[in-house]
């Protein structure tokens, strides 16, 4: 059952990551406030335990998106989501100042016989890149296991990966099993599986925080992933529909997340009747208009919108938009 008396729009508090490999564009372009040098990634819509969101907003201020969403109750999340056992989806905008590890992620049911935690499908939107950025997206060709072990141990696996080179706007779909990497000089917004679970495969002899080799999952990632090269369409692509102050494109819809780039221009109807939307702002700024109040949004923030609230998005902006 809903929780009347508290059902709004939840603008959130990002939790940050100061991985390795980050920059510092999420503090200067997008206005992420820390004292980290670093700020790899900004977890911008999660329910996770190892990074969750936090409302910053109206009576549930100070609760985590989690225990927002407990105290809104299920119909906050739609019907589009009664199969889940727990929220589906973590947004994340990604600063890769530096080569990410060649990883992949597993499926559910091997996560959750393994690491007691969701597999990992997830889509890339390419917000911005340096001239001639590179990222990994599965193999060139197909080979097997052995030789995907091989080239592991041989430090040729460079030679089988098919490396694409990447643009603004660029549109990756990552089913779970497919081994990629984001390459340097490449800002990502990311929807993803609610999961955290990653194998590493190679990270290229690079030391931690702590002096030593990061740790590489070998055997777990020969397990898990698919070593044919990738099936989906990638790069430019997805259906794009036109309203009179706006396009919406489709980049990428599976049975865990339905992704769309909102390019607005004036003012946008949209209603959420089967399942919440979570939106994330990655240019420009827009007012989010309901019944139950008028948010502004700026350029890095986030909104949950729980199933049911129909609302108007004004301005002139970009906004990424996620639902089941």
């Amino acid at each position: 059952m809903t929780n009347s008396t508290s059902y709004y729009p939840l603008i959130l508090k990002a939790p940050l990551k100061d991985y390795i490999w980050g920059g510092t564009r999420l503090k200067s372009d997008f206005g992420f406030e820390s004292d980290l040098e670093k700020v790899a990634e900004a977890w911008v819509v999660s329910c996770h335990k190892d990074g969750p969101s936090v409302v910053s907003n109206g009576p549930l201020s100070g609760k985590t998106l989690e225990e927002a969403i407990e105290i809104l109750g299920a119909d906050a999340l739609g019907e589009a989501c009664k199969d889940f056992d727990r929220f589906p989806i973590l947004v994340k905008l990604i600063d890769a100042k530096d080569r990410l590890s060649i990883q992949v992620h597993p499926s559910d049911e091997y996560a959750r016989a393994n690491e007691g935690d969701n597999g990992k499908t997830e889509m890339w939107y390419v917000i911005d890149c340096d001239e001639g950025a590179q990222l990994v997206y599965g193999f060139k060709h197909s080979i097997d296991s052995t030789e995907f072990r091989e080239r592991i141990e041989s430090n040729t696996l460079g030679e089988v990966l098919n490396y694409v080179d990447v643009h603004k706007g660029d549109m990756f779909y990552i089913p779970s099993g497919t081994v990629h990497a984001i390459g340097k000089g490449i800002l990502i917004a990311e929807i993803q599986q609610n999961s955290n679970v990653t194998y590493r495969v190679s990270d290229y002899g690079r030391l931690g925080a702590d002096g030593k080799p990061r740790q590489l999952h070998v055997e777990k990632a020969i397990a898990v992933s698919n070593t044919n090269p990738p099936l989906d369409l990638y790069g430019n692509v997805g259906k794009i529909t036109t309203y009179d102050n706006a396009t919406v494109r489709s980049l990428a819809k599976c049975k865990y997340f339905d992704a769309k780039l909102i390019n607005l221009e004036g003012s946008l109807e949209i209603h959420n009747i089967q399942s919440f939307v979570s939106l994330v702002v990655i240019d420009g700024e827009a007012a989010l208009e309901s019944e139950q109040g008028s948010y502004t949004l700026k350029k890095g923030e986030s909104v949950f919108v729980p199933c049911g609230i129909e609302f108007i998005l004004n301005g002139t902006a970009q906004i990424l938009s996620a639902s089941v």
